[in-house]
């Protein structure tokens, strides 16, 4: 039996329902949001894997293009391999999740959410968090929700909840929260300079927002769920615990106070290895490990609870010691190198011409993007050795988050019409890399000219909390945050914040501990950030001589075809004669590439004077193509001409227009009329005399050329395609 829930959020009707669709699942609902619509399910296995040591969830969102109306590019036509948005939405939602399963819980739980219906104005990963909580509420699954998701937008000076798609183009923030009833989870946001106390009005807003998505959810569980399985937690047998830390001492707390990461995980490493030989025949080697573990993360989080001690000695808000450098390679575009203890970022800008933008083949309305970060972490950087495969989710995430961090302070299309492409490559990782990337990209776009608005850096922190006590830490590295209870980053300028990602492991933490995460990642941040002036202060005045230079005209759209010509045959050949790429927009813009400024202004010269209007009173150099012996006729624009009467080659008496000019040659003329047929008449006579604007020519032909012995003067305006005048039929009562 059908069974549907609801609640209305943001002026819409949010609806759950369940018992229709995907019966064998161990929860299903379908989920709907205007006419968006995603269907939830969740599957956990009845058994635990040998030899799982971690908690195997994974989270898949199936983008099917058929939800907003569209068959997919490539030459299969159908879905191929996650999109950036289908991935990011996947982390969206296991974020929030994962925090609330039992811990020591190794089952095998898939959640999977597809997309079945895109309005384009509802985007579907908020709902999808808020389907795939609901599916495991009313699930056997044990789990600790539910959570309630909602987005943000900050627009005209008012708070929106659940905005339309389009509205984000005016909106100054894109704030993506998921909570439980007392607690906040998981925050993403994107921001154009907005300060700390703007961001946390709209954290309050959204906590209370997501209250009545967890209501219709408790409602639900309390009518249709099912009774939670009974599963087994994994816990350490106390006999091994015992036996390991008697044996330890406090050996374990001195190699883990070692500042330095290669001597601190040398320490350790051999003293797991002592303890995995002393019980090889007593113990299973992966108990050993987890009793070593466990204490490390307890001796850890002690020293920074109870003595504000940092494994590196570190004071709980100072930043580790911090290098810069630009242009260190000497052929890309734009490089920035930002190095922070032990985690370095090497960012390369590379500009693009139009027609390198990405096309985006999604269910949103967004389909290119001309701005495009991308974050690899290779093996080496933490000192590993592992096959090189594509990118993972992380990746994509973290080269998502510099991407929104920097995006704010771009420059307009219309004032750099570049694409812009920054690569990452993190050389060396303990911690806070995604953070380095955002400053090593600011490094990196100021080398190569581009004029953002402000330099943004970024500074992650991390958090401490149990037993009710708690300690906040500035620019986390890699043992506080895989030891700690929350990830978070934020990326701003001196004005504000533009962008935020946090990740918890706990159940929830305040508002209040955000927001004084907030205020000392703002003293951070700004610490951080004159450290990079330092190596530039200011964007380059002048783009690298390996960079396209790009010029770009409008045109009448009725013109395009004018520029392309036949087949591309004009296009074509203006860009192999200019070693150049001109790119054509339907609302006729034209944007011409060169490397260097000489072809570029040649193929701008030529693409103008294709489109390019006749105007009275102005003077062109033309080109004589015809000879008649009423005039000439000259070509002043690519195939436009006009005529130069006989009384108009000269300031003199001209007899024969041979006299004058020949086929082929260049002549100064200045266009004196344009009629209502939109013919054409020139003078050179009035570039000889210096005139200044068109004026009547009068008695033109009297004064240059003799009457014939008919009385007629020159042939007439209506004549010039015709070399010879039809002699007059006489009438026939003249015989």
């Amino acid at each position: 039996m059908t069974e549907r829930y609801e609640t209305v959020i943001g002026g819409r009707t949010l609806s759950f329902e369940t018992g229709k669709l995907a019966g064998q699942a161990d929860g299903a609902v379908l989920a709907r949001y205007g006419d968006t619509v995603v269907l939830a399910t969740v599957v956990a296995s009845r058994t635990v894997r040998e030899g799982i040591d971690f908690f195997p969830l994974r989270v898949d969102f199936e983008e099917r293009l058929y939800a907003a109306g569209k068959i997919p590019g490539g030459f299969f036509r159908r879905e191929g391999r996650p999109s950036e948005l289908a991935t990011l939405t996947c982390r969206l939602t296991d974020r929030p999740i994962r925090p609330l399963f039992p811990k020591g819980f190794r089952n095998e739980v898939q959640v999977m959410i597809t997309a079945l219906s895109a309005d384009q104005e509802n985007e579907p990963d908020v709902l999808a968090m808020n389907a795939a909580s609901a599916a495991l509420v009313i699930s056997d699954i044990p789990w600790a929700g539910p959570i309630g998701a909602v987005r943000i937008g900050y627009i005209d000076d008012q708070f929106v909840v659940n905005p339309f798609e389009a509205a984000f183009k005016d909106s100054r923030m894109n704030l993506t929260v998921a909570g439980t009833r007392d607690a906040i989870l998981m925050v993403e946001a994107g921001a154009s300079e907005v300060s700390e106390r703007l961001m946390l009005e709209a954290l309050r807003l959204a906590h209370d927002s997501i209250q009545d998505i967890i209501a219709v959810q408790e409602q639900m569980r309390d009518a249709i769920g099912k009774p939670k399985r009974e599963v087994t937690v994994h816990k350490v047998d106390e006999t091994v615990r015992q036996a390991v830390l008697a044996r330890v001492g406090d050996r374990l707390a001195f190699a883990l106070r070692q500042p330095d990461k290669a001597t601190r995980s040398a320490e350790v490493n051999a003293l797991n290895q002592e303890m995995l030989d002393a019980f090889s025949e007593t113990f299973e080697a992966q108990e050993v490990r987890e009793v070593l573990d466990e204490e490390g993360k307890r001796q850890v989080r002690a020293d920074i609870l109870d003595r504000a001690q940092r494994p590196d000695g570190r004071a709980l808000d100072q930043i580790r010691p911090i290098s810069c450098e630009v242009g260190i390679l000497p052929r890309t575009h734009g490089t920035g190198l930002f190095t922070r203890g032990e985690t370095q970022a090497l960012t390369i800008a590379t500009l693009g011409t139009p027609r390198d933008e990405q096309k985006v083949d999604g269910l949103g309305l967004t389909d290119t993007k001309r701005y495009m970060h991308h974050y690899n972490f290779p093996p080496y950087s933490t000192g590993e050795a592992r096959p090189v495969r594509s990118p993972s989710r992380r990746d994509i995430g973290h080269g998502a988050l510099a991407e929104r961090a920097l995006l704010p302070v771009l420059p307009s299309e219309e004032q750099f019409p570049y694409t812009l492409r920054l690569v990452t490559e993190i050389l060396s990782s303990n911690g806070s890399s995604s953070m380095a990337s955002v400053c090593g990209s600011t490094l990196s776009l100021m080398d190569a000219g581009v004029p953002i608005k402000a330099p943004v850096a970024g500074v992650a922190m991390g958090l401490i909390i149990e037993d009710g006590r708690h300690q906040i830490l500035t620019d986390i590295q890699g043992l506080e945050d895989h030891l700690g209870d929350m990830d978070f980053k934020v990326a701003g300028t001196q004005e504000g914040i533009t962008a935020l990602q946090m990740d918890i492991k706990v159940a929830g933490i305040t508002l209040e501990i955000l927001e004084r995460a907030l205020e000392q990642a703002r003293v951070g941040r700004l610490f951080i950030l004159d450290k990079m002036l330092t190596a530039i202060p200011q964007a380059r005045e002048k783009l690298s001589p390996y960079a396209p230079r790009l010029l770009r005209i409008k045109i009448d759209p009725e013109k395009i075809g004018a520029v392309i010509g036949p087949g591309g045959k004009m296009i074509r050949a203006i860009q192999e004669e200019t070693h150049t790429k001109i790119d054509i927009d339907d609302d006729g813009t034209v944007t011409i590439a060169s490397i260097d400024g000489v072809g570029g202004d040649m193929a701008l010269q030529k693409v103008k004077a294709l489109t390019e209007e006749v105007e009275a009173g102005k003077i062109y150099l033309g080109t004589v193509k015809r000879l008649m012996d009423f005039g000439a006729f000259v070509e002043i624009l690519p195939g436009q001409e006009g005529l130069v009467r006989i009384g108009e080659l000269a300031d003199y008496y001209v007899n024969n227009v041979e006299d004058v000019v020949k086929v082929g040659d260049e002549i100064m003329v200045m266009v004196i009329e344009i009629d209502h047929m939109g013919r054409v008449n020139l003078s050179r006579r009035a570039v000889l005399e210096g005139r200044t604007a068109p004026t009547e020519p009068s008695g033109q032909d009297d004064r240059s050329r003799p009457r014939d012995d008919r009385g007629r003067g020159d042939r007439s305006h209506d004549d010039r395609s015709r070399s010879d005048r039809r002699p007059r039929r006489r009438p026939q009562n003249d015989r």
